[in-house]
């Protein structure tokens, strides 16, 4: 499998701490590891134990077709071989000659099951006899101790300025998925990974968390910097942005998590059995690939989540329990927004090719809804006026919908206005919350373009190749600072950050945004990327020179553009 990033996020200046922490392997840690690694294995062990009753009954199946006779002649047979076998193997065992000097380690019984008083080999089974120490300066067997020069060096490479930015980037590469967390240093345009966190499957999306998850003697009013993730798995992993080097996440919303801490054992082993059982879609846990995730900026310790297996759900952060269902769509529900002011409207698109606003403290009633021609890409709010939301599709359509004008029947529903953007699917777009009417679109065609989106409709403003492959990610910076930076990943596996205001037909169509510049001042295009990726930059610069390939103001994008 080659290298693809499949999707983006931006961390707001002022929220990543300074000097992020080493990761703490003490006993508290130990325990809920423990814990959490119990239950994963509790679950292997249960599908084993599946499969071979299975298999047996199978087997049982078969005999019984074959009829007694058969039945008891194949049995003999077994047992004949297997006597045969055994004898063959005490044989050649004692044919075998140990060595004098090996005899002492009694190598012969080095797979033997440990039946007397030792610690039996599992995951995390033999760590708790390791002595751990809290300085190397106080292990033994350590003689070449820290120098002073390199720690403070190593400290200063981990600090995050108050003017950084991290950009989030879900990336697999071959047969490994992780969370690579960059520092975009706008100042001096670089970019460099500052650390990675390993996820247990393929992720999907990724949603930046201001609430501490799952850490104790934290203040859970305080700002915080985690992560939420959704991947093929049907558990959201939750991760500390702060604490680099982490085993395992703090917290897991689903089945995987660790469960009700005051119920006894016994009722956590047949609440647990009888979840195993059940794969269809409930109201305690997804079943399916995680698709979409949104967290309340206003209730902040609700999060969203939409899955394969058709509902949204609505978790409580401080309890990592699902709050609330919702089955209100008939297929894949791809993703989710809150509304800018009704901070308890949530938008959602999916697969059914609707996009249903509804809202949650209202979970019977049927939302309103509005239609597209095709399968639902990812839904937005307009950030300058909330009445608005803009739905983009497999089709290359963006369209915009009034949301006083939509009703309970998508059928009825009726766009201000819908554009062809592009010629294949429009994977991703984003609205500058900082410039009004500044739209980003990318698409798997392998480019971006820049939308200037003014009362007679959209109007392009540029196009571009960032040879990221195909677009799956485009998201402006939350920032005023760094308003005009966005971040574009695809196929290849890469990030690049574009500062959009070194754009002629930025300039124009935003200009009273921009900073007044000499006149007949040049200014340098800023692309941004790691230093690998820095090969295509000259062919870019030199669209540039010739207007950034199609760009121009006024003119339309895509093949069509419809008012109704």
């Amino acid at each position: 499998m080659a290298s693809m990033i499949t999707c983006t996020a931006w961390v707001p200046r002022g929220y990543a701490a300074p000097f992020p922490t080493k990761y703490n392997f003490d006993e508290e840690e130990f325990e809920r590891i423990a814990a959490m690694a119990k239950l994963q294995l509790d679950d292997a062990r249960e599908d084993l134990e599946e499969a071979e009753a299975e298999a047996e009954a199978e087997a049982e199946g078969e005999e019984a077709e074959s009829g007694k006779s058969g039945s008891k002649k194949s049995k003999k047979d077994k047992k004949k071989s297997k006597d045969s076998k055994d004898d063959n193997d005490d044989d050649s065992a004692s044919d075998i000659e140990i060595d004098e000097d090996l005899k002492e380690y009694d190598l012969e019984h080095y797979d033997d099951d440990d039946d007397g008083d030792g610690q039996p080999m599992a995951m995390f089974g033999n760590i708790k006899s390791l002595a751990y120490y809290e300085s190397n300066d106080d292990d033994p067997y350590i003689t070449l101790k820290d120098d002073p020069e390199d720690e403070d060096e190593e400290r200063e490479d981990l600090q995050i300025l108050a003017t950084d930015n991290l950009v989030l980037a879900a990336k697999v590469e071959d047969e490994l998925a992780h969370l690579e967390v960059y520092v975009y240093e706008d100042a001096v345009d670089n970019l460099y990974v500052h650390h990675d966190i390993m996820l247990p499957a393929i992720p999907l999306c990724v949603e930046w968390l201001d609430i501490a998850v799952s850490k104790p003697n934290v203040d859970k009013d305080a700002p915080a910097n985690f992560v939420a993730i959704g991947t093929f798995d049907p558990d959201i992993e939750i991760w500390d942005l702060d604490t680099i080097d982490c085993m395992y996440p703090n917290a897991i919303l689903g089945q995987g998590g660790s469960g009700d801490n005051n119920a006894d054992e016994g009722d956590k082993k047949k609440k647990k059995k009888k979840k195993k059982k059940s794969k269809k879609a409930n109201d305690e846990y997804h079943v399916d690939a995680v698709l979409a995730l949104a967290a309340n900026r206003k209730h902040r310790n609700l999060l969203a989540s939409g899955s394969a297996d058709k509902t949204i759900k609505l978790w409580d952060l401080n309890t990592t329990k699902c709050a609330k269902s919702y089955t209100y769509h008939t297929d894949k529900v791809c993703s989710l927004a809150w509304h800018g002011v009704e901070s308890t409207v949530l938008l959602s698109g999916s697969y059914d090719r609707t996009a249903a606003i509804a809202d949650m403290r209202a979970p019977g009633d049927q939302p309103l809804r509005v239609g597209v021609e095709s399968d639902v890409e990812q839904v937005r709010w307009d950030p300058h006026d909330p009445n608005y939301l803009y739905v983009s599709t497999e089709r290359g359509v963006i369209h915009l919908f009034d949301a006083r004008a939509a009703s309970k029947d998508p059928a009825a529903s009726k766009t201000v206005w819908k554009l062809q953007a592009h010629d294949e699917s429009v994977s991703s777009f984003d609205l500058n919350t900082v410039i009004p009417g500044f739209l980003a679109t990318g698409s798997t065609d392998r480019t971006v373009k820049l939308w200037n989106i003014t009362a007679e409709g959209p109007s392009m403003v540029v196009s571009r190749d960032f040879d990221v492959g195909k677009v799956f990610s485009t998201t402006f910076a939350p920032d005023k600072e760094v308003a005009f930076r966005l971040a574009v990943a695809g196929s290849k596996g890469t990030v690049s950050i574009w500062d959009t205001s070194t754009n002629p037909g930025v300039r124009k169509a935003f200009g009273q945004r921009v900073p007044t510049r000499p006149e007949g001042e040049d200014v340098e295009d800023r692309l941004v990327a790691l230093d690998d990726d820095e090969s295509s930059s000259s062919d870019e610069e030199e669209g540039d020179e010739d207007g950034e390939g199609s760009s121009g103001e006024g003119s339309q994008g895509g093949d069509a553009m419809d008012e109704d």
